[in-house]
């Protein structure tokens, strides 16, 4: 049977991510992405103007719908979310959702380049450290790591120690399995993969490939949710998620699409169905 994975996100109109990038990859990966809208907007907000409808006090009620239809999903994933409240709500989600072999990943998405986003209050922070308690796989960048973990944040020059640690520190928080995104070193970037059970870390490198693009967390996210669903090891959906983004961002160079629009995925998509 297809496999059915209920993805908490928010749903942009115009650009590629979030919820617009998670539905076509996992099913190019052979699953149901089931949405659960935070909000529904216009287009991102990398653009200058946007509409925005916040979708917090529907989410319950919404959920409480699949709960009486006693619908079972295989796995949970959570993106951004814009309030205190609404972090609170997908903890409820997730255990009013999760079965026993249901397994959930939480992207923390929090912020970038050693700051939280303008939406982020301090009890927010505090709130995502329980959301995290309750992840088979957390996956946060080098900043929401630092954030979560209340270390300095540096830009380059971290030590495989320094990470291992970093990660380690998530874990003893609750969270089964780390994935530390994004590390710069040198022309690549380096995810830091610590399974469940395991004290030393995976360093998976990939070659950098253009600028940066609003969606790639989401795009990244969303395979390895999927790869992990079509039985890969978390190393090896790692690999899988920063290959296919890096595809994604040298096809968006090539045709010249401007940063707003994200990354371009529609032309490769059939090569994770292969996967």
């Amino acid at each position: 049977m297809q496999k059915k994975i209920a993805v908490i996100n928010d749903l942009s109109g115009y650009g590629r991510c979030s919820l617009t990038v998670a539905i076509p990859v996992l099913s190019a990966m052979g699953h149901q992405c089931c949405p659960v809208p935070t909000a529904i907007l216009s287009n991102h907000t990398e653009f200058p103007v946007y509409f925005f409808d916040d979708y917090t006090e529907k989410m319950t009620t919404y959920t409480d719908k699949w709960k009486e239809l006693g619908l079972s999903f295989d796995a949970i994933a959570t993106g951004f979310l814009g309030s205190e409240a609404q972090i609170g709500i997908v903890m409820e989600i997730v255990q009013k959702l999760k079965a026993e072999k249901t397994f959930v990943v939480v992207d923390p998405v929090m912020g970038d380049h050693g700051h939280a986003y303008e939406t982020y209050t301090p009890e927010m922070c505090e709130q995502m450290k329980e959301l995290v308690c309750m992840a088979d796989v957390v996956l946060p960048n080098v900043t929401e790591c630092c954030i979560l973990t209340d270390t300095p944040y540096k830009e380059e020059n971290w030590t495989r120690k320094e990470l291992l640690n970093m990660a380690m520190m998530l874990r003893l928080m609750g969270a089964k399995s780390v994935v530390i995104t994004g590390v710069r070193e040198g022309s690549c970037y380096t995810n830091v993969v610590l399974e469940q059970g395991q004290y030393d870390a995976k360093f998976i490198r990939t070659r950098s490939s253009g600028g940066e693009r609003p969606g790639t967390g989401d795009v990244f996210s969303s395979v390895v949710a999927g790869a992990l669903l079509n039985g890969k090891s978390l190393p090896e959906a790692v690999s899988q998620a920063a290959g296919f983004v890096k595809e994604c961002i040298k096809v968006s160079d090539e045709e010249q699409i401007p940063h707003a629009n994200g990354v371009c995925f529609e032309k490769i998509l059939g090569k994770l169905i292969k996967k």
